[in-house]
């Protein structure tokens, strides 16, 4: 039985922006205006200390986020590398077709001819694109570009992704 996450991963602190200790976010999310409603996140897994959102703002794919209590770019620093994380319940509704990265991790992964690959461990977020990694049963690892042309299906519902892999991407 599928079991629906409670806090999902929104984003990844990649740098500092500016002097006044605003910072620099790569999103983990497939629809970035999802910030423009952020009040709070935690860091990491650290539900007991939410840290607030003073503004957001954006810069290409990139989301630009002043935290209340952050004036220092010495603060800011500190923050780099660092997991952002909201609660479901503190976020708005899903759009019909959008899903959150969170939900994909554990579903199985098997080629368009049926072949069981594995289940997906994890999304390695890069500004050209998302890659996929999958694992097998031995934890062998397979990462999978998440592009159409090697990702023609996913469905959140049926925890299932279904890939078209070319000669040798799962040796």
């Amino acid at each position: 039985m599928m079991t629906q996450v409670t806090h999902f991963k929104i984003g990844k602190i990649v740098n500092t922006q500016g002097l006044k200790g605003e910072v620099r976010v790569y999103s983990y999310t497939d629809d970035i205006n999802r910030f423009d409603d952020l009040e709070e996140f935690y860091i990491g897994k650290d539900r007991e200390n939410p840290l607030e959102v003073e503004r957001v703002r954006y810069k290409g794919n990139m989301v630009i986020m002043k935290i209340k209590g952050i004036d220092r770019i010495e603060d800011a620093e500190k923050l780099r590398d660092k997991f952002i994380y909201v609660s479901r319940e503190n976020s708005r509704e899903l759009d019909e077709d959008e899903f959150f990265v969170a939900d994909m991790i554990g579903m199985d992964v098997e080629t368009i001819d049926g072949q069981y690959v594995g289940k997906l461990a994890e999304v390695l977020q890069y500004a050209a694109n998302d890659v996929y990694v999958v694992k097998d049963e031995n934890n062998k690892e397979y990462l999978i570009p998440a592009v159409m042309q090697f990702v023609p299906t996913i469905d959140i519902n049926e925890k299932k992704m279904i890939i078209n892999p070319i000669k040798g991407m799962l040796d």
